[in-house]
């Protein structure tokens, strides 16, 4: 279980299949789920990742930094890893949980379960990026953008039509 989910990750192609990852992880080690999110990319001060507001649907991803990392990483997986870790994160804020603290501990607790300990995502998950890519440093302080990208077929759990 947990090779085909490592597989599966490094191998995602897009942000929909990450987190459909993401979700499968939360229910397989939680047994919790949600529908219906969308993703928007988005300026945000470099030492946000992301940002679930209460009440919302939309989990808003820092643009800035995944351009960065992806000129940076050595490798899809590691971007990949990224993406999962800050998504899991913010969908863990849409399931009701709103103490950073708390989120941080579930977020290292799924990726352990599902990932391991050796793997990209949790070394993510216990060190800040900036500590892991210092290059990113050099993007400074960030701010906020005003135009935010919706990401399409993003949560294609949430769509059901008829026809």
């Amino acid at each position: 279980m947990r090779n085909k989910f490592r597989r599966r990750l490094a191998e995602a192609e897009s942000f929909g299949e990450i987190f459909s990852l993401v979700k499968r992880a939360v229910e397989e080690t939680l047994g919790l789920r949600r529908a219906g999110l969308e993703l928007a990319l988005m300026e945000l001060p470099n030492m946000v990742g992301g940002v679930h507001q209460v009440g919302t649907n939309t989990i808003i991803l820092n643009k800035t930094i995944i351009e960065a990392l992806a000129r940076l990483v050595k490798s899809r997986l590691e971007l990949n890893s990224y993406i999962f870790m800050v998504l899991l994160h913010e969908y863990i804020h849409s399931l009701g949980f709103l103490e950073e603290e708390e989120v941080r501990e579930i977020v290292r607790k799924v990726i352990r379960s599902i990932l391991g300990e050796d793997h990209p995502a949790y070394e993510m998950a216990l060190k800040p990026i900036f500590e892991l890519y210092p290059e990113l440093s050099s993007l400074g302080p960030g701010s906020i953008g005003d135009k935010a990208e919706i990401v399409k077929d993003f949560d294609r759990e949430g769509i059901h039509y008829i026809g």
